[in-house]
């Protein structure tokens, strides 16, 4: 999946495109958006960058949160941002492992989305 980095979190594509749209419109957008090297990403989206941002220590979800415009629903009526398809680490691996024997449902959810590696 392709993400945005901005203010120190990952966004999935739709919603770090929402927020770049949002920072336009009210004026805060750089001059040169397009030119990453030319502003922060903590003043406005970078652009897509694949892999759910690359292999993390942990399973990376949109920074929306609840808010996402991609979020997982549960039975329960909670939302968490949408899964940004990221490869784990070994210790990654490890952290998965370590939820799906606590349980509950994001750990579910992880079992699933990660069931090519050797939980």
């Amino acid at each position: 999946m392709l993400v945005y980095i901005y203010a120190a979190d990952l966004f999935c594509s739709d919603c770090g495109e929402a927020i770049r749209q949002q920072l336009t419109r009210a004026g805060m957008a750089p001059e040169a958006p397009d030119d990453q090297r030319s502003y922060d990403s903590g003043e406005f989206p970078k652009r897509p960058y694949p892999d759910g941002g690359g292999e993390s220590d942990l399973p990376q979800h949109c920074g929306a949160g609840a808010d996402c415009m991609n979020a997982i629903e549960f039975p329960d009526g909670c939302r968490v941002g949408a899964w940004l398809e990221n490869e784990l680490t070994a210790d990654g691996v490890e952290y998965v492992r370590e939820a799906i024997r606590e349980g509950g449902e994001v750990a579910e959810l992880w079992a699933e989305f990660y069931c090519d590696y050797e939980l």
